[in-house]
């Protein structure tokens, strides 16, 4: 998700959590030629803020994200976190509902918001000398969301006709919703971000004004500022507008999630739908997260996802889709920028006239053999030159700029972090990468999922 590139210069940083209140503190990443500067620093009432300085457009995009996500839901209320989302472009004590999404519509921007386990984050995309305004507007929300009951009943409709949608109507969204419950048997991490209908259903004024209470608080906000920006300016206009926003004495010390248990034993799903146009298997496994300070083991993970199925190119897809012609598609996917342990992912999609039973054992015998083969020297180099690649292209992109830095954030990362990760990428070895294989590929760490087709009437 995050774009990665290797430093071709020694990386000057210092972490957003060093940072001294009201200094700033800068860092430069350079690469290729480029520089990114950022600068970091915190507002008195806890409100940290990033800068990420690029003048060659005069465009701005203006992040808040808040430490809060699906994942810090109280139980019972599922769906909450995106529920609030959704109210939060309603009206405030000088603000119209609309009017923020309109103001900037009428500015020539773009804005919107989104939610996942970690966070949830709310963006504008404006001409630079618009930033005061998007501001004044984002600081205006935080705390002076109202809010009346028909609200509550029109936006209760829309996620619930959001679900209908983007879950309801899809087998293979619901197989996933299934797959990852039976992944996360204790970790919140197993219900989906959008909720469980049923609950989603009972969510009122009440849960949604408590959630908002307890997290949308500067002292559990970034600020995240990319594009044509002084750093001094941005200070000062935070200081205005987000600065006088008292802190919630109140925000829960530690975060209140359900911890989840070593997995001992291999797990089996099976999903049918008479809507299902193309069977497929999936295997998933506990994996573990990028972790401040210590990013290694999930580059070596990153680099074993693309290895073995980031595309046509790849182990799996040369040994199932072009050796033995048992599958149409393969893919194995892993990021590990969340708060607490993630997942690393794979997906076959068999042939015609493959039994999912043999293309998962196809998928078996296949991880087998890269084990004992070890890892392609070439195909690893030719991995790493494209992230490089990658990186250079992604700066000319604000928007991108903006989400790396605050994902990384809002999972416990630093400044740091997010600069020396394109280094650590690079100095994998391919001992690293076994090494993390044969950790990872346990099958009493699996849950395997069959998305089968079933007939209809049975």
């Amino acid at each position: 998700m995050i774009p990665r590139i290797a430093l071709a210069a020694a990386v000057l940083s210092a972490s957003l959590t060093g940072a001294l209140s009201g200094a700033l503190a800068q860092t430069q990443q350079s690469a290729s030629g480029l520089d990114e500067l950022v600068t970091t620093f915190a507002l008195e009432n806890g409100m940290e803020v990033v800068v990420v300085e690029d003048h060659r457009v005069p465009v701005v995009q203006h992040m808040v994200w808040y430490r809060a996500g699906s994942a810090d839901e109280p139980v019972g209320q599922s769906g909450v976190a995106h529920f609030l989302e959704h109210l939060l472009f309603k009206g405030t004590d000088t603000m119209a509902s609309g009017e923020l999404s309109a103001t900037v519509a009428a500015n020539g921007g773009r804005d919107n918001a989104f939610t996942s386990y970690d966070y949830t984050a709310y963006f504008q995309r404006v001409a630079s000398d618009r930033l005061e305004l998007m501001m004044r507007m984002e600081s205006d929300r935080m705390v002076n969301l109202r809010l009346a009951e028909q609200d509550i009943v029109t936006e209760r409709e829309v996620i619930l006709e959001e679900r209908n949608q983007r879950t309801d109507n899809s087998p293979r969204a619901l197989f996933s919703e299934q797959l990852n419950a039976a992944q996360f048997l204790n970790h919140r991490y197993g219900q989906p971000v959008i909720g469980w209908r049923h609950e989603m259903e009972e969510l009122d004024m009440a849960d949604a004004l408590s959630f908002y209470g307890t997290y949308y608080a500067p002292n559990n906000a970034i600020l995240v500022v990319s594009g044509d920006v002084d750093p001094e300016e941005v200070k000062s206009l935070a200081e205005t507008y987000y600065g006088v926003i008292p802190a919630n004495p109140d925000l829960p010390a530690t975060l209140l999630r359900s911890k989840e248990p070593p997995q001992n034993a291999e797990r089996r799903l099976i999903f049918k739908d008479p809507r299902v146009a193309q069977p497929f298997v999936q295997r998933s496994y506990l994996a573990p997260e990028r972790d401040a300070g210590a990013q290694e083991k999930a580059a070596a993970l990153y680099l074993l996802s693309q290895l073995l199925g980031g595309g046509t190119t790849s182990y799996l897809a040369n040994a199932l889709q072009f050796d033995q012609q048992v599958a149409v598609h393969t893919g194995a996917y892993y990021s590990g920028t969340s708060l607490d342990a993630t997942s690393f992912d794979f997906l076959i999609v068999p042939a015609d006239g493959v039994s999912l039973e043999e293309a998962e054992a196809a998928l078996d015998a296949s991880l087998a053999l890269f084990m004992e083969q070890g890892v392609d020297a070439e195909q690893l180099d030719r991995i790493k030159l494209q992230l490089r690649a990658s990186e250079i292209y992604a700066r000319d992109n604000v928007d991108g700029i903006a989400n790396r830095y605050g994902r990384a954030l809002t999972t416990g990362l630093t400044v740091e972090d997010v600069q020396r990760w394109p280094q650590v990428l690079q100095s994998v070895t391919s001992d690293e990468i076994i090494a993390a294989a044969q950790e990872l590929l346990r099958p009493e760490a699996s849950v395997t999922g069959w998305m089968m087709r079933q007939e209809e009437g049975k």
